[in-house]
């Protein structure tokens, strides 16, 4: 009897071995093995290392898979520079808008299974969003003449119009709605506070973000809605899925993709695993519990969960044997989307395009861009950066907590550089 339940012990002890196992994505015996040269990776901790000395950054964390195989992984600096910490690569990141992609896949899913439809009206979810206004100049004979962006200590005059159409679920995921854009609309008090207190919710949201007007007529511009288009969608995912948001992420992507590092309230257990960013007062996001699951930017989480998370989407939805998109949903949220209206954020870059929360590089040499015509991706204003190129099977991400243009572009130049085949 012993024997036998020895023997059930050590099968048990295989099997449990081999989930593990087949739950991380493996290293390649060497870059060469996927046409990258070893010699070359080493840009990447040189340029990393460079601008550490330079105090661009405190540190970082930095992967790359090729073919479904790891070529690069590594920790470099301090994840808390007071205590001379050094980064790990398990520490946790404020991923802000890195989180936008998630909520992209999950409506993919959604759209996938029938239970909302791109042009569906947002008021068809949520009524609250019906015969809503636009603001414009008030002198303005051209209403779609205003300003994208509004200092609040120096507001112009302006009226309201009515809204030409109703802003539908694509304009939300490619933030051509208008709506907390930043502009005249947003003055009404739709733009969230970040973090929200923890009393509020996705739930009890959804009428202050409709009390106010928009910025623009319903698909005519693209301008970025960092707290609020995106935060509506994870309301209508949770109407339609009959579940909190949270719980759909976890169950329908972290769980499947074995990302069990990332959370929108960090455990106590490994709080002390979180990159403490340095000359910031990191209260806000460290003290407190939120019920409120933020699309937009509420996430925390590391390097290898992300980079499961952009493997998956490389491998056209599928990742450790599970499904969650077809590739050719993969192909519909990574094309343009925007009908041509996005040229950048932050300043003007040619041969992008818009796709379902995410930017895609269509002519890399008019974006200036060292990825393939195709890969897609998104950043977060902490300095987090992740991305998928179909073209060449890679993934690249790139964890930092200061944002630094010069970084994220030496990083993805060394990635370039380093393929040989």
């Amino acid at each position: 009897m012993k024997k036998i339940a020895l023997i059930v012990i050590s099968s048990a002890g295989l099997l449990l071995s081999q989930i593990v196992s087949a739950a991380e994505i493996p290293w390649a015996s060497s870059p060469e093995e996927v046409g990258m040269s070893s010699v070359r990776l080493e840009q990447i901790n040189t340029v990393m290392q460079r601008h550490i000395e330079a105090g661009d950054i405190q540190g970082a964390v930095t992967a790359v898979a090729r073919h479904g195989k790891l070529v690069h992984f590594k920790a470099h600096g301090l994840m808390d520079v007071e205590n001379e910490r050094p980064m790990q690569e398990d520490s946790i990141f404020i991923m802000m808008s890195s989180s936008k992609p998630v909520l992209g896949v999950a409506a993919m899913m959604m759209i996938e299974e029938g239970l909302i439809r791109p042009e569906d009206p947002v008021s068809m979810y949520l009524p609250e969003f019906a015969d809503l206004q636009v603001a414009v100049l008030k002198d303005s004979i051209d209403e779609n003449i205003s300003p994208r962006r509004v200092d609040r200590t120096n507001i112009p005059e302006h009226r309201l119009v009515p809204a030409k159409r109703e802003i539908t679920i694509h304009d939300l995921l490619t933030h051509t709605s208008g709506l907390g854009t930043g502009g005249l609309g947003t003055l009404s008090g739709i733009q969230a506070p970040f973090p929200l207190p923890s009393d509020r919710t996705l739930e009890t949201e959804m009428s202050r973000y409709a009390s106010g007007a928009l910025d623009f007529q319903p698909g005519e511009r693209w301008s970025y809605s960092g707290l609020v288009g995106l935060d509506v969608v994870a309301r209508i995912i949770e109407i339609v899925s009959e579940q909190p948001f949270d719980e759909f992420l976890q169950e329908r992507i972290f769980e499947p993709l074995d990302m069990n590092n990332t959370w929108f309230n960090v455990p106590e257990e490994y709080s002390d695993r979180r990159v403490a960013i340095h000359g910031r007062d990191m209260s806000p996001f460290f003290d407190r519990t939120t019920n409120y699951f933020s699309a937009s930017a509420g996430l925390n989480s590391t390097a290898e969960d992300y980079l499961k998370f952009e493997q998956m989407l490389v491998n056209g939805g599928e990742l450790f044997g599970n499904r969650l998109l077809s590739p050719r949903t993969i192909e519909m949220m990574s094309s343009d989307q925007a009908g041509g209206l996005y040229n950048g954020i932050g300043r003007v870059q040619d041969g992008l395009g818009f796709g379902y929360t995410v930017y895609v590089t269509e002519d890399p040499v008019a974006a200036g861009a060292r990825r393939s015509a195709g890969a897609f991706g998104w950043m977060g204003a902490f300095g987090t950066r992740t991305w998928t190129d179909p073209e060449e099977a890679l993934t690249g991400v790139l964890l930092l907590q200061q944002p630094h243009g010069r970084t994220q572009y030496d990083f993805e130049n060394a990635i370039q550089q380093a393929i040989i085949d």
